[in-house]
C-alpha cells in the first residue's frame, strides 16, 4: 500500500502528471503563490524539497489553501522526517537514495514512498522493499537515459518505472518522457530557487506552460 509502484493510486497519479516541479522555499508566503503559479501553466504535481526550514510549513499550507495540487515531500532522509512529511498530508514522500528503514518507516504510516536510485543494487534494495516507482537520480551526470537503460536492464520483467531528477530540461524532457521505462519526469528549472525568491511568478507559469506544450506535443 504505502512503497510507490506505477499501479497504485498515487502511483497512477503520477504518471498521469507526467511533470513534477522540485521546489526549494525559503518563505512561507511563496508556497501558494507558487503553486498557484505552476497550476496556471498546467503542472498540477510537486516534489517539495526538505532542504529548508520552512519546508515543512509551506507544504501545510499548499495542503490547506490548495489541495487540488499533487503535492509530495523530497529530501527525505530520517525517520523523524518521515513522520513529520506525513503529519503534513502529503500525497507521496521521496528521497535521494535508498534506505531501508525509512522505506519501513514510510510503509508503517502508509505513506507512499519512492527511493532514489543511481545503481544496480540500489534498484535490487529497493525492489526488495517492495517498491516499483523509483526515483532516479542524479539522472543526467550519472549517465542519463543510457546508464538508465543499463542498470534497469536485468530487472525489466518487474514493469518498473522511474521518475529521473536531476540535470532535466526543455532540452531533454521529451526524451526522456519517449521511453518506456520513464513514469514522469523532475525538474528544479520550472521555479528555481532564485525566481521564487524574487516572487516573479509570472516567469513560473510561463515556465510550466512552455514544458507542458513540449508534453503535448
Amino acid at each position: 500500500m504505502s512503497a510507490l509502484t506505477p499501479d497504485s493510486p498515487v502511483g497512477q497519479e503520477i504518471l498521469q502528471s507526467r511533470l513534477l516541479a522540485v521546489l526549494v522555499i525559503d518563505d512561507v508566503d511563496a508556497a501558494v503563490p507558487v503553486a498557484e503559479a505552476l497550476m496556471a501553466g498546467g503542472v498540477k504535481a510537486m516534489e517539495l524539497t526538505l532542504r529548508t526550514d520552512s519546508a515543512l510549513d509551506a507544504a501545510k499550507k499548499i495542503r490547506t489553501e490548495l489541495p487540488e495540487m499533487m503535492l509530495g515531500i523530497g529530501t527525505v532522509i530520517t525517520e523523524d522526517q518521515v513522520v513529520q512529511v506525513a503529519d503534513t498530508g502529503a500525497k507521496f514522500a521521496v528521497s535521494p537514495g535508498v534506505n531501508p528503514a525509512i522505506i519501513r518507516k514510510a510503509a508503517s504510516l502508509d505513506l507512499p514512498f519512492g527511493p532514489g536510485v543511481m545503481t544496480p543494487t540500489d534498484i535490487d534494495v529497493a525492489v526488495r522493499e517492495g517498491c516499483r516507482l523509483l526515483k532516479f537520480f542524479p539522472a543526467e551526470s550519472s549517465g542519463g537515459l543510457k546508464h538508465l537503460k543499463n542498470i534497469s536492464a536485468p530487472y525489466a520483467h518487474l514493469g518498473l518505472k522511474f521518475v529521473p531528477l536531476g540535470g532535466i530540461s526543455t532540452a531533454n524532457l521529451t526524451e526522456y518522457l519517449g521511453n518506456d521505462l520513464i513514469g514522469a519526469v523532475g525538474g528544479s528549472w520550472l521555479a528555481p530557487r532564485e525566481t521564487i525568491r524574487d516572487k516573479n511568478w509570472k516567469q513560473i507559469e510561463e515556465n510550466a506552460r512552455t514544458a507542458i506544450g513540449l508534453i503535448e506535443q
